[in-house]
């Protein structure tokens, strides 16, 4: 059975949360290390946006700073995700792998595949959300809102028809990198609060839809999900989906300067925060 490594960094900023996740990709591109499969958390709580959304134009960044919250631009595309309270997986693993389809959507399938087995794990009834109707695919290309868990998108995970994950993929140096939220809860005031509306019944359409549309893992349940639990059902269900062995890895003295390097050089920084 082939080893992947297994990073559990558990709560970190938002600027060290998207540097690692670069650094393991840069190191895998370099044959450094086997593919990862890592699970985070966010302190304090963070808005991370996509690559290309333009912050002026659909956050209200004055309400992120007076909520708290951290902030940072993904690598990776999509809308703008509230880091709060979820945990966070990524995966690193080379575009030639011979597990991973040459096609983005099969990829992205084959690995929320482990998504899937870890919401079964956890006793929950998920599916894979695949658009039948070409108005939602149409849907897909031009979101409405930038907000991200305001309706699914291909092969993202669906429970009682709301999404209960987001994710997000990359593809840099011939390496994947994706990477998603799982809720355990969703605080939807605080989620719309620091997303710019037309007007107030475009947010009124909001706070109704929301509901409607996404779900946290600890409103499907009888019982409260832990973070613990969360992620050792995460961890079974990437090892099932994906028939590998994960290995547990604390990073060197050493990687860990590299990656404090690129926190402080890019996810830092203005610069790229505020490129668009």
């Amino acid at each position: 059975m082939e080893k992947w490594l297994y990073v559990n960094s558990g709560p970190r900023s938002a600027s060290y949360n998207m540097a690692l996740d670069e650094a393991l990709l840069n190191w895998h591109s370099e044959g450094l290390i086997p593919p990862v499969i890592r699970f985070y958390e966010w302190a304090p709580a963070t808005l991370s946006i996509g690559y290309f959304q333009k912050v002026a134009r659909d956050i209200d960044y004055e309400a992120v700073k007076e909520n708290g919250l951290g902030f940072v631009r993904r690598p990776t595309g999509g809308r703008a995700v509230l880091h709060d309270q979820e945990i966070t997986y990524s995966v690193i693993v080379s575009e030639s792998h011979p597990k991973m389809p040459a096609t983005v959507t099969e990829a992205y399938r084959v690995i929320s595949e482990g998504l899937l087995e870890g919401f079964i794990d956890l006793g929950l009834e998920a599916y894979f959300s695949v658009p039948d109707t070409e108005e939602k695919k149409a849907d897909l290309k031009k979101p409405k809102s930038a907000v991200c868990f305001d309706a699914p998108s291909w092969y993202e995970l669906v429970v009682a028809g709301k999404k209960v994950a987001g994710s997000a993929q990359t593809r840099q140096k011939g390496v994947i990198l994706q990477h998603g939220a799982i809720l355990l809860a969703l605080d939807e005031e605080k989620l719309l609060s620091v997303f710019k509306f037309e007007s107030e019944e475009q947010k009124e359409k909001m706070r109704k839809k929301l509901p409607e549309k996404a779900v946290a893992i600890n409103r499907l349940t009888d019982r409260a999900i832990s973070v613990t639990e969360c992620k050792e059902a995460f961890t079974r269900g990437f090892e099932k989906a994906l028939n590998i062995e994960l290995v547990p890895y604390e990073l060197t003295a050493e990687q860990e300067a590299y990656v404090a390097a690129l926190e402080r050089e890019k996810y830092a920084n203005d610069e790229w925060n505020f490129k668009f």
